[in-house]
């Protein structure tokens, strides 16, 4: 590399950052991980984002009292309708599964309070951001 009066040419400037790269155009250089690992990780995480819902202590009793017990595809439906409120910015929604209504704190993973849509008087539900039907 040509050095003249502190100043280096712009074409060898060009040349030594092209040739620093290890020649894989999706480098992110620091972490080393390509651009197509970490899409492929985002796409991973929306397919399956962890979510292990709760149940309050509220929410279990609310179950136990009005005898609601979940097919295994239902609370698939509630976690899923969860991941949905929460790529939507939905921080506490009501999730409604078939004919259960589902109160669920998104950022905490939690499942608030449960009942069943016809045990509702008015079918009114507050203190919600945002519903999903699932």
């Amino acid at each position: 590399m040509q050095v003249i009066n502190n100043h280096i040419n712009i074409n060898q400037a060009a040349e030594q950052l092209l040739n620093n790269k290890t020649g894989n155009s999706t480098e992110t250089g620091t972490h080393g991980l390509s651009f197509q690992d970490i899409l492929q990780a985002k796409t991973d995480e929306a397919k399956a984002p962890g979510i292990s819902l709760k149940f309050s202590k509220h929410a279990a009793g609310r179950l136990e009292d009005r005898n609601i017990r979940m097919t295994p595809n239902q609370m698939e439906r509630l976690t899923e309708g969860t991941v949905r409120a929460q790529m939507k910015g939905i921080k506490d929604s009501l999730v409604m599964v078939d004919s259960l209504a589902f109160i669920v704190n998104v950022p905490n993973q939690t499942v608030v309070t449960a009942m069943d849509q016809t045990e509702t008087d008015d079918n009114i539900f507050t203190n919600i951001d945002g519903a999903v039907i699932a």
